[in-house]
């Protein structure tokens, strides 16, 4: 209820004519900044109550007998309410030196929770997908391109706090995004682990060899712990991991973090490996180099490698497979573009207040197709067009963060569709 309060007073959804209830009129100049963290709900409000204007805090709760239920009157950081807005008014509330502060107590339309209660208890992913054609295009544009801004954010604070973990070394954390995103989804936290538990150093400085590398590598997630199979590629790099696991004091993973169910062989995490293994036997500084890459084909082509001539005929050590070169696909290709070069590009620019990167990142997304995914699918099938990979981030910016979060209030078409409803 108190979050239906706080959505009904950020749109001035309630009833006009407001009075204290002491009779004095009242007028909302300014609802407020909503506060996420501890103290009042809105800080920086300004409202008229009869002939003063008050700048301060409003909090607002179902009845006003939570002010002393949630200890307000107790705690300084409260003394700054100029207004409490409640529903029912079933008592008077004070600040810590016994002042009273006065109450506004509202109303609103009745349809107005039963609209929400709509868009909350529907039982489907996205409630309001049914109704979307009915928002203009325009304010779903506007939204998306919040949300692309929304969701780069995000990322950046994520490679913001692997840089100060890292001491601001771009090419560790580089190492540790790439390996995340060559996990492909099912097996990302697994590879991410794999890759902070070897250090990039390690990468670089066996990189004299093809084997090492994939010992390394196939040795720290675990893969190389059987001593059943009779495979001279196998038992070789299972050699070269004791030799290195002892010299860099390494301990390995277990295998079982590493998802093969219900996966296409191309998705196989051995395979990655055997990828990810090629990419750093063909660049030491890959992140630099990048840097400098001109056009998405020369990003592409940084990553467009082949792993050792063993996996032309392997996904997995145990299964052997047609002849066949195995390179990145082109839709991996992609992922990989979206996922690790655009926000690194991106947060690059801002550190190093360097605007020409977050351009380059904004133009990357934009020439890349859209991506193929149910959340993607099922936006487009209500008639929202998804022209690029900006627009489907957008989309999985808004299905996790406001659709799965059930945070309609705060969703631009949430919005729009509590007026209509």
């Amino acid at each position: 209820m108190e979050q239906l309060l706080h959505y009904v007073w950020i749109f001035k959804l309630y009833q006009p004519h407001l009075t204290t209830t002491t009779g004095e009129q009242v007028t909302v100049i300014d609802a407020g900044i909503r506060n996420s963290n501890a103290g009042p709900d809105f800080f920086n409000a300004k409202i008229r109550i009869g002939t003063t204007l008050w700048a301060g805090s409003i909090e607002i709760h179902t009845r006003s007998s939570d002010w002393k239920t949630h200890k307000h009157h107790t705690d300084k950081a409260y003394d700054s309410v100029i207004l409490h807005v409640v529903t029912n008014a079933d008592t008077e509330v004070y600040r810590t030196n016994g002042v009273v502060i006065p109450q506004l107590e509202i109303t609103y339309p009745d349809n107005i929770e039963a609209r929400l209660e709509y868009l909350l208890r529907k039982d489907i992913a996205i409630p309001c997908l049914a109704r979307l054609p009915e928002i203009e295009p325009l304010h779903i544009t506007s939204w998306m391109e919040a949300l692309l801004s929304e969701r780069l954010e995000r990322k950046m604070q994520d490679i913001l706090k692997l840089l100060e973990f890292y001491k601001q070394d771009w090419n560790e954390v580089f190492y540790i995004l790439l390996s995340r995103n060559f996990g492909f989804g099912v097996n990302s936290d697994a590879f991410e682990r794999l890759a902070r538990s070897l250090p990039f150093r390690i990468i670089r400085k066996q990189r004299i060899s093809i084997t090492q590398v994939e010992s390394l590598l196939f040795g720290q997630a675990g893969m190389l712990e059987e001593t059943d199979i009779d495979c001279y590629h196998y038992k070789l790099l299972r050699r070269e991991y004791q030799f290195l696991r002892h010299k860099y004091q390494l301990t390995p993973l277990d295998e079982s973090l590493f998802k093969n169910l219900r996966i296409r062989p191309n998705y196989f995490p051995h395979l990655k490996l055997a990828q990810l293994a090629a990419i750093w036997m063909q660049h030491d500084t890959l992140f630099s180099v990048m840097l400098e890459a001109g056009t998405p084909r020369e990003l592409k082509n940084c990553f467009r490698v082949l792993p050792s001539d063993y996996w032309e005929t392997h996904y997995h050590f145990r299964h052997v497979s047609p002849k066949q070169e195995k390179p990145l696909g082109e839709n991996a290709l992609n992922i990989v573009l979206i996922n690790t070069v655009v926000p690194l590009f991106f947060t690059y620019g801002v550190v190093n207040n360097r605007p020409e990167y977050n351009e380059r990142a904004l133009r990357l997304l934009e020439s890349i197709p859209a991506e193929r995914n149910h959340i993607v699918s099922a936006f487009a099938t209500a008639g929202i067009r998804v022209n690029s990979a900006c627009d489907s981030q957008a989309l999985i910016q808004l299905k996790r963060c406001y659709c799965e979060a059930k945070k309609c209030m705060y969703c631009r078409i949430g919005f729009r569709l509590l007026k209509q409803l």
